[in-house]
Order: structure tokens, then sequence, then C-alpha cells
């Protein structure tokens, strides 16, 4: 099975490095724990250092202009080192998460800043990867920031570093702060948000994305739990 990553978004625009214009801070909610994407095992199994906790470390990272350019820098590096591919994830095992290859998809990208920004000084509870789908249905993997400004998102499909709340993604589940090695389902934010206004669901209309991905032979991914990543 392929994994649905986009390609990177090598053409996206020079002003959109970092989005945050004003914006109420908002932080992922989890839900009840879940099972690990299978691939996220074997990374853990492959690079055990990358999986440990860290109890003394923050959970949310003050962003300063020093931490605002880190973040814009090894976004930027890693979307641009990193050549973009699609991946089998089949029964032989052949493929896996890698910390910087030369060629990867948006697991690659994703736990090479994760892990550069962890040699950079930054806490790994606030390093967080996260399983989303993208308006298409296709599975997709990122990394989210947890600072004090809410969580942000570092994604290979853009250069734009967005809180979470700004994407067009459908969350799923996401790292534990914790203990990397275990995840949690994500609350919709629209359930949140409902339930802390009125407890009415609302429906919101669905947007056609600009993003461009290659589809599986395959199909699109059916199961929310995207064992196959």
């Amino acid at each position: 099975m392929l994994a649905a990553c986009g390609l990177a978004a090598t053409a996206a625009n020079a002003r959109d490095r970092w989005v945050g214009e004003p914006i109420a801070p908002s932080a992922i909610e989890q839900g009840a724990p879940t099972l690990a994407p299978f691939q996220h095992v074997r990374f853990c199994l492959r690079y055990p250092s990358e999986c440990r906790s860290d109890p003394s470390g923050e959970e949310r990272i003050g962003l300063n202009a020093e931490k605002t350019e880190l973040l814009d820098r090894v976004n930027r590096t890693v979307n641009a080192e990193i050549s973009p591919t699609v991946k089998r994830y089949g029964s032989d095992l052949q493929s896996a998460w890698s910390i910087a290859p030369v060629f990867g998809d948006c697991n690659d990208y994703a736990v090479t800043k994760r892990h550069d920004l962890a040699q950079n000084g930054l806490s790994t509870r606030a390093l967080r990867l996260a399983v989303v789908k993208t308006p298409e249905g296709l599975g997709h993997l990122v990394l989210v920031v947890a600072t004090t400004s809410g969580d942000m998102v570092l994604d290979n499909l853009t250069r734009a570093i967005l809180p979470w709340q700004r994407t067009r993604y459908r969350w799923l589940k996401i790292q534990s702060a914790d203990d990397p090695r275990f995840w949690y389902a994500v609350k919709s934010p629209m359930v949140a948000r409902s339930e802390h206004k009125t407890r009415v669901a609302r429906l919101v209309p669905r947007t056609r994305s600009s993003l461009h991905l290659q589809r599986s032979s395959q199909g699109s991914f059916e199961s929310e739990e995207y064992q196959d990543l």
C-alpha cells in the first residue's frame, strides 16, 4: 500500500513562511488512547533515542524571535534537503520512516524536523507527530510544535507554519507529550467549539484544496486509524 503523502510544496508562496496572524491561541485536545501507527512502532525500534520520554522537558515552548526563526529555518531546510518521493509500505517491510534521507515522503520530513529541533535544544515533549487526513481524504503526517502561542504545524506540503486550527486537515491522532511511543485520538475542533459555546453541532462546508496530491493506485485510505503511514 502506498503512503498517501503529498509531494513537497516547492512552489509555495515565499511570503507564507510564517503565518501567525492574530488568532486565539489554541491547543489540540487529546481524546482516548489509540494505536500508534505501525510504521512509528518500527521507527522506535530503529531509532530508540527518538522515542524516549523526557519528563523534565517543558510541554510548551516560549515562542520568542529566536525560537520563531529556528522553527522557520528547520522547516525550510528539511523541506528543501529531502527530495519528495512516494514510498510503499508493504508486507515485505522494505520501506520505513527515516531521518534525513535523500528521498522521502511526509513521514520522513516530519521525523527529521522533530529530530533537528530536538538537536537544537527544544523539548521533545513539545514536538509531537500527528496523523491527519487532507481534504482529498488522504493520510498525511505532520509535526506539531506546542508553543505558548498555540500549536503550530510544520508540514512538507507548505513553507507556511500554521496554527493547527487554520489547516484544512481532519485531525485523527497525535503523539503523547509524556511518552512518544504512545498516541491519542484528537478531539474534533468543531465538537470542542460547539461544546464550549452552545453544544449545538455546526456544519462547515468543505472547501476545495489547492494541494495536488498523488493518489494510491489502490484508492484513498478508508481506515481512520491509518496504520500504513
